[in-house]
């Protein structure tokens, strides 16, 4: 009886379909990041890069809002559950977007950090793009979904909690529900630290560039 038996367990283990393991970092050519407007957003990185004339003072003015916008990004991401429920916890409850808000920090932090005249040029472009096309549409999308997945409960939150602008007491939603704790597991599923490795990497090229 127990060899019959073992070999069902045996061919049901060939049968079953094998989960692959994420990788630690994220394909940087994936077919997603190869679209227009991603791939605009890179050139432009690329080009204020090559243009760069970081000094003393641009370092020391623009690190601190890189390092303030990353940190709040893995803040988030430790707490961000996309499909599985209504993120309200950690820098959700004080803000909807803080992914946005950190993406926005560390984008102008590198802006001012490569030096007046790329800062010029780059910082009124970028607040063109991210406040009146980027973040309107991520908004009309990402509301329409929420709303769609949790009803009343994300109308609550989106009443009280604004987009960018953190509140000074966090959001507590009703009924009480418990806290979800800062996972990194989560952050890694999130894909959070492929963004920290490019993070890591502009701001070593821009020391370097400074340096040498």
């Amino acid at each position: 009886m127990a060899q019959p038996v073992a070999a069902e367990l045996k061919e049901q283990s060939r049968e079953a379909p094998r989960t692959r393991s994420k990788p630690l970092l994220g394909h940087p050519f994936r077919r997603k990041k190869l679209q227009p407007r991603p791939l605009t957003i890179h050139a432009t990185a690329i080009l204020a890069l090559v243009a760069a004339r970081p000094t003393a003072a641009s370092l020391a003015a623009g690190l601190p809002l890189v390092a303030a916008g990353q940190a709040l990004r893995l803040w988030a991401t430790g707490h961000l559950r996309k499909t599985d429920d209504l993120s309200v916890t950690g820098p959700y409850a004080y803000l909807r977007h803080p992914l946005y808000a950190g993406a926005l920090a560390v984008g102008c932090g590198f802006a001012i950090m490569a030096g007046p005249h790329v800062a010029a040029v780059v910082l009124p472009l970028g607040f063109a793009f991210f406040f009146l096309y980027y973040m309107p549409r991520k908004e009309r999308i990402e509301s329409e979904r929420l709303a769609a997945a949790h009803g009343a409960a994300y109308r609550a939150y989106r009443a009280q909690v604004k987009a960018l602008l953190p509140r000074l007491r966090p959001f507590r939603p009703s009924p009480r529900r418990e806290a979800t704790r800062w996972s990194l597991a989560r952050l890694r599923d999130n894909n959070e630290q492929s963004t920290l490795a490019w993070v890591l990497v502009g701001t070593a090229a821009l020391l370097a560039k400074w340096w040498l």
